[in-house]
């Protein structure tokens, strides 16, 4: 336990450190900024550094061993129906807290004004990763290729494109990247690692790392959709 907090303080430093230092000489070299907003600026790193290292000792701690454990419990004493809608839950539930869906959706909200309220991006966003969770869940108990779902979705998505506001095409991108953050990557891994141990003859790799691609096709599609309400 200690062993895996020092790493993830290191990793943390790693990552947050270099932006610290590059602004904080655009501030005092480039801008010439007034010191008191130099000094704000580092008690914010100081604040993002430390939440962002608590958030990771969680998910090691707890997310990661939670999601591996529901994940196998929903296969071997759940029913198909079951573990699908389990699935789609935990899907839509984990989108809805994720950070960078609601820093998307509430710069949406601001861009257009209102027309596109955060609350309605957010829930097409979360039904569409619940969705496509449960597909992939689906995938692996049926062994199909993932090649397939990964076509049959850009496929739709093209089509889809053609048909909604440019707006809402570059908005569906940058849903399907926002996605695949610090809450939602995290325990939907979890949750298909756990799914495939308890299968026999299933490769976990292959399997697992399917989980977030097509996910990720999910938030495309939903807000594709709400265009097509919208337009």
């Amino acid at each position: 336990m200690v062993k895996d907090v020092k790493e993830i303080l290191l990793e943390v430093l790693q990552a947050t450190l270099p932006i610290v230092v590059v602004v904080s000489l655009i501030l005092l070299f480039f801008l010439q900024a007034p010191i008191s907003l130099f000094w704000q600026f580092i008690a914010s790193a100081v604040m993002v550094t430390s939440g962002l290292f608590l958030f990771l000792v969680g998910v090691r701690v707890a997310l990661l061993p939670i999601g591996e454990m529901i994940g196998s419990e929903l296969v071997t004493r759940g029913s198909l129906a079951i573990l699908l809608i389990s699935a789609f839950i935990f899907g839509f539930v984990i989108t809805v807290a994720e950070p960078d869906v609601r820093v998307l959706a509430h710069q949406v909200d601001i861009a257009s004004r209102g027309a596109i309220e955060a609350g309605i991006l957010i829930t097409a966003v979360s039904i569409g990763v619940g969705f496509f969770v449960s597909v992939a869940i689906l995938r692996i108990l049926l062994g199909i290729p993932i090649r397939y779902l990964l076509a049959a979705g850009y496929i739709l998505i093209v089509i889809l494109s053609f048909w909604v506001p440019p707006d809402f095409v570059a908005i569906s991108f940058d849903a399907g990247g926002v996605t695949t953050g610090p809450m939602a990557v995290p325990f939907i891994l979890a949750l298909g690692v756990g799914a495939t141990s308890v299968m026999g003859g299933k490769s976990t790799i292959s399997d697992t790392f399917g989980l977030i691609g097509l996910a990720s096709i999910g938030p495309v599609i939903g807000v594709l959709i709400l265009g097509v309400i919208y337009g």
